[in-house]
């Protein structure tokens, strides 16, 4: 089990308010009932911090540990970590995870101090997924508030409640039911990827569409983009030039700000619309939210992958072919 810190990980500061502390370990020995699944562990402190501070080169260091540890003979792999960026963390861990063993990531809504704590539930249904041969070829997981969910379905959808986790594409993959993981669905499609060579990462920024919002920088200096737009794929018109011009510098991608259904491709055809963006040559999202586009985008550029690659790997992802 590997152990990034977040909210699942947190105690009290001395100066107030709660930090990242528990280790592992802590986490672990907190998990009533853990004896009865009969698993031989093997700790891993890998970072102690909360989410919203992790990179990306982050995961791809922890993904590069991961594939050690299943190399070395581990059967499946739980990562603990904060909920703010779980969804995204889970997802580049899935696009670099190539192996037929399971990876489940997991983390906590409440932190340990308060009653009714979710984490050492969360941890158990973890690792009793992790330890599930029907859980072998299905990438990365997320257990949370007894349910299963495919790494690249998933998103965090209240700040608070301990059933924060959702996948409004397909809804989850299983559930926990008496102690042990009952699927639901089969296996999603995967795109996987190759692991970067380096430790310098692409420049992917993230913009969202809003009401009368200025259009984007066309100076940007960015490797790639990916635009949030209205709806199926609906922008400002006078968005639509200076877009233009950033996708004859660098892949572009239109996803949709509502977080849930798909970018259209040949519906309306008004200025800003999904239609004219794409004859401009923004590449859709499909069905991948915008956080997970941008992480499906700095990946497959990580790996050396050009506009191609790039179109390639979004019609696949995105669930709507070429």
């Amino acid at each position: 089990m590997c152990g990034l810190g977040g909210t699942i990980a947190m105690t009290a500061a001395p100066g107030g308010g709660l930090a990242p502390a528990l280790s592992a370990g802590d986490l672990v020995a907190a998990v009533p009932g853990l004896a009865a699944l009969r698993l031989e562990l093997e700790l891993v402190d890998a970072a102690n911090a909360p989410s919203a501070s992790l990179r990306p080169a982050d995961i791809v260091a922890l993904s590069r540990r991961i594939g050690a540890l299943l190399a070395a003979g581990a059967d499946g792999v739980v990562v603990t970590q904060g909920t703010d960026t779980l969804e995204e963390c889970a997802y580049l861990l899935d696009l670099l995870h190539q192996r037929p063993e399971p990876v489940v990531v997991t983390g906590a809504m409440r932190h340990p101090l308060l009653a009714g704590a979710d984490g050492p539930a969360n941890v158990l249904a973890a690792l009793t997924v992790a330890a599930d041969p029907a859980a072998r070829g299905r990438g990365v997981l997320v257990a949370f508030a007894d349910e299963i969910h495919a790494a690249s379905r998933v998103r965090k959808g209240h700040s608070t409640s301990v059933a924060a986790f959702g996948s409004a594409t397909g809804g989850p993959v299983g559930q926990l039911v008496e102690g042990r993981a009952r699927f639901l669905a089969g296996a999603t499609d995967r795109v996987v990827l190759p692991l970067p060579a380096g430790s310098a990462l692409p420049r992917v920024p993230l913009i969202v569409a809003a009401l009368g919002a200025d259009e984007p920088d066309r100076d940007l200096a960015a490797d790639g983009l990916v635009v949030a737009a209205f709806g199926a794929g609906h922008l400002p018109q006078w968005w639509a030039e200076p877009l233009a011009e950033l996708a004859a510098r660098m892949p572009v991608v239109l996803a949709s700000r509502t977080l849930a259904g798909p970018v259209l491709t040949d519906t309306y055809g008004f200025p800003g619309s999904e239609r004219d963006l794409i004859e401009r040559d923004l590449i859709p999202a499909g069905f991948l939210d915008p956080a997970k586009a941008r992480i499906l985008l700095l990946t497959v550029l990580a790996g050396g992958g050009d506009r191609q690659r790039v179109r390639a790997a979004f019609a696949a992802a995105g669930g709507l072919g070429a």
